[in-house]
């Protein structure tokens, strides 16, 4: 009878997962950048609930499944392992850092099975000529924030600019720190130092030390929010007054009134004006994650398989109903979007809030 009742419970799993959509996320969603991913993730997570709420897609529900990889890339290669040879999925979604890529991207090419960054910044191989299986939804990206960055640093400076660099020690950060070193010499800056931290530092003194020594007017930082922000403080505990430029994670809305400084500078592809039921900031990139898996099952129909998903997103079209300046489109060749734009921000001592200090500026 035992054996019997196991049968039909492994039979009913079977028949459960085959008549549903199955995903498979591995997320940093603990460890020391985990205000910037567990957010996307919970967003996500609320987008497939709502949507499951309301039927699913095609009839069938969508099975979100979550495991943590805390940042580790061993963890990573573990979860996706799990997810193709176990659960069947459809898609595999990456939402940590650079780090686990490889593993990852490793283990999907191998199945045929698309992979989804989302949350996770974009990797280059979703520009064109797309690699045929990575796809990205994630408002940061390198080459077009560092481009957008000493856009902002040139119609800033009042003299001539020396700029300094700080990121992390993960591959995709250091190699944009090396990108913007050369960018600004061919726009005419001084590129005076580059300091790369662990992931993460326990003390930024040192690196935020040599940035001072080096007299920069300008730091520019592209890396996980904690090396970021840390690395700001610790150059203002020093006594460096420059303008210090970066992206926005996720907590960057809730931090900009914390720290009160105006020569902190933010900018960001998303956009603070549209309507959730949680913090903006927060969920943004979860929810934009929600909307374009949403369309692209839709788009593929049922019952699904890998291949015609991944048919289904090489031609997306997706309203991110005012979550950006423009919508998510992809092409065989192109699985990162066909325009990128963004807003800048600082804090105003006078205004005793944060004010926006450039509107839609899109880079080609």
């Amino acid at each position: 009878m035992k054996r019997w009742l196991l049968v039909l419970s492994l039979f009913a799993s079977a028949a459960f997962a085959q008549d549903a959509y199955v995903l498979g996320l591995s997320g940093a969603l603990t460890g020391p950048n985990a205000s910037v991913y567990a957010p996307v993730v919970e967003g996500m997570k609320l987008y497939i609930d709502t949507l499951n709420a309301r039927g699913g897609i095609n009839g069938r529900q969508v099975r979100l499944l979550i495991q943590d990889n805390s940042g580790e890339p061993s963890k990573a290669a573990a979860d996706v392992k799990r997810f193709l040879s176990q659960d069947n999925v459809a898609m595999v979604i990456n939402t940590s850092l650079s780090s686990t890529y490889a593993p990852m991207v490793s283990e999907t090419r191998r199945a045929r099975v698309p992979l989804l960054f989302a949350g996770a910044v974009c990797p280059k191989d979703v520009y064109p000529p797309a690699d045929e299986l990575q796809f990205c939804t994630t408002a940061f990206t390198p080459g077009y924030d560092t481009r957008m960055a000493l856009a902002l640093v040139k119609d800033m400076a009042k003299d001539t600019v020396r700029i300094g660099f700080a990121g992390m020690a993960i591959p995709i950060s250091r190699a944009e720190m090396e990108y913007a070193a050369g960018l600004a010499k061919q726009m005419n800056m001084t590129a005076v130092e580059t300091q790369i931290s662990p992931p993460p530092a326990p003390d930024y003194t040192p690196f935020a030390t040599r940035l001072k020594e080096a007299d920069p007017n300008f730091v520019y930082a592209w890396s996980p929010w904690v090396s970021e922000v840390k690395t700001f403080e610790a150059l203002r505990r020093i006594g460096w007054q420059g303008t210090y430029v970066t992206i926005a994670h996720i907590p960057a809305e809730e931090e900009l009134p914390r720290l009160k400084d105006p020569g902190f500078i933010v900018f960001g592809a998303n956009s603070k004006k549209a309507k959730l039921s949680y913090s903006v900031e927060q969920q943004a990139e979860g929810w934009i994650a929600g909307i374009v898996i949403e369309q692209a099952l839709k788009n593929a129909g049922w019952p699904v398989s890998p291949e015609k998903l991944v048919a289904s997103m090489n031609q997306l079209t997706v309203d991110l109903k005012g979550l950006r300046d423009g919508g998510i489109e992809w092409t065989k060749d192109n699985h990162f979007r066909s325009r990128q734009s963004y807003r800048a921000y600082r804090w105003d001592p006078a205004k005793n809030s944060i004010v926006r200090i450039r509107d839609w500026t899109p880079i080609k």
